[in-house]
């Protein structure tokens, strides 16, 4: 049996569960997990919030770790590889979206939970747990440090999210990118744009997150509460990507928009937006669109482009028995942006109680981090190549983009 988190209805939290996991087979790998991300997603279907939860429920789709054991036929990966898994663990694989790489897009995608599967219980129970076992068309090759896998983990949702979009629209030099909202995928989109070359705008509800975004990455920052800041900036983005998962007011930003111009949709509310003005699409011939992460191609790139410009998440891990404790901090906003379960502990059979605040490193504005001796370390940043940057602590630690080695 494998230790898992998860829960039985959508009135109960989460709590230690015994699943069992298939052997592997011809064609698949199995996978020891180190860390998982926690999206926003795994909240919403937990407690309910999307309709069809079945129970157990174990979320997670930001799976990082270490490969244990191949089958027969696998020949891309060993045991010891550093591997990811995303959001998806199968698909039909002969579609058309199969064929062109867009597996997420298959009507017959099955998602790492909560999707029919012949393995019990019948469905898919994802990452909240020690290890996972996955056909091997649907593991991704990790190429990062192994100290950043942490940091690296939320890559393989909020960073394919934001990466999809973003180069779908074709972000880079000459561009004008806005970002809306500064969390989880928000803060993932800013430094992903950055990367390409545009330049770009982030837009916020809260005056407070104005440096924050600018240490990110973000060129300008717009409060969207504050009117005159926003009329100002009308008719002037060629792209924005709106990450926020609650009903919002889309008229407020589709008309800031040039000509021709797309708001793309990837985050997803428990309820519907207000419909836009139609007349604020037509005049100016812009397009209101959505994207839902990307295909294993895809992603496998966004994580090769991530690790090509030292692009991380910022985090703040925690142990498995606090992921209720952090569902309730989510839903205030209190997370910058995005916790990750650390499961190594899992390995021996018992859970910390630690929490440590892991910060992931900016390539443009400086960060401090905390080490484990107490002290406060060095500040970090400013990398000119945009790759981890080193600084040596006074215990004499070397600390390296968001992790301390």
């Amino acid at each position: 049996m494998t230790i898992a988190y998860g829960n039985l209805s959508a009135d109960r939290p989460l709590e230690r569960l015994d699943i069992k996991r298939r052997q592997p087979g011809p064609h698949d790998v199995r996978i020891d997990i180190a860390f998982c991300g926690v999206c926003h997603s795994d909240l919403h279907q937990a407690r309910g919030e999307w309709a069809g939860t079945v129970y157990p429920c174990v979320p997670g789709h930001e799976i990082v770790g270490r490969v244990s054991a191949v089958g027969t036929h696998v020949s891309g990966f060993r045991p010891g590889d550093l591997v990811g898994v995303g959001c998806i663990v199968d698909s039909c694989r002969h579609c058309y979206e199969c064929d062109d790489g867009l597996e997420n897009y298959c009507d017959h995608m099955i998602g790492t939970y909560n999707f029919p599967t012949p393995d019990e219980p019948g469905h898919t129970l994802g990452g909240y747990s020690q290890e996972i076992v996955v056909h091997e068309r649907y593991v991704l090759r990790i190429r990062h440090a192994e100290d950043q896998l942490a940091v690296v983990a939320p890559l393989l949702c909020a960073g394919i999210t934001t990466y999809s979009p973003l180069r779908r629209w074709n972000a880079g030099p000459g561009k004008k990118v806005g970002i809306v909202g500064i969390d989880g995928l928000g803060h993932m989109g800013i430094k992903i744009a950055r990367a390409m070359g545009a330049h770009v705008v982030a837009f916020t509800t809260s005056e407070a997150k104005r440096s924050e975004a600018k240490a990110l990455g973000a060129d300008e920052v717009f409060v969207s509460r504050n009117p005159e800041e926003m009329a100002a900036h009308a008719r002037s983005l060629d792209l924005i990507v709106n990450t926020v998962a609650a009903p919002h007011d889309l008229d407020a930003f589709l008309i800031l928009l040039k000509r021709d111009g797309t708001m793309t949709l990837v985050g997803a509310p428990a309820s519907p937006h207000p419909a836009p003005q139609v007349f604020n699409l037509i005049m100016k011939r812009r397009s209101l669109a959505g994207s839902m992460i990307g295909g294993i191609p895809e992603t496998q790139e966004m994580l090769d482009f991530c690790a090509e410009h030292g692009i991380v998440a910022d985090i703040e891990m925690i142990p498995v028995d606090q992921i209720n404790e952090a569902y309730e901090r989510m839903l205030k906003g209190d997370v910058k942006y995005r916790f990750v379960i650390d499961a190594h502990r899992w390995h021996d059979g018992t859970i910390s109680l630690l929490v440590m605040r892991v910060r992931g490193e900016s390539a443009y504005g400086p960060d401090k981090r905390a080490c484990p001796c107490g002290q406060a370390g060095s500040t970090l940043g400013n990398s000119e190549s945009g790759g981890a940057a080193k600084r040596e602590h006074p215990c004499g630690r070397p600390h390296r983009a968001g992790l301390l080695s």
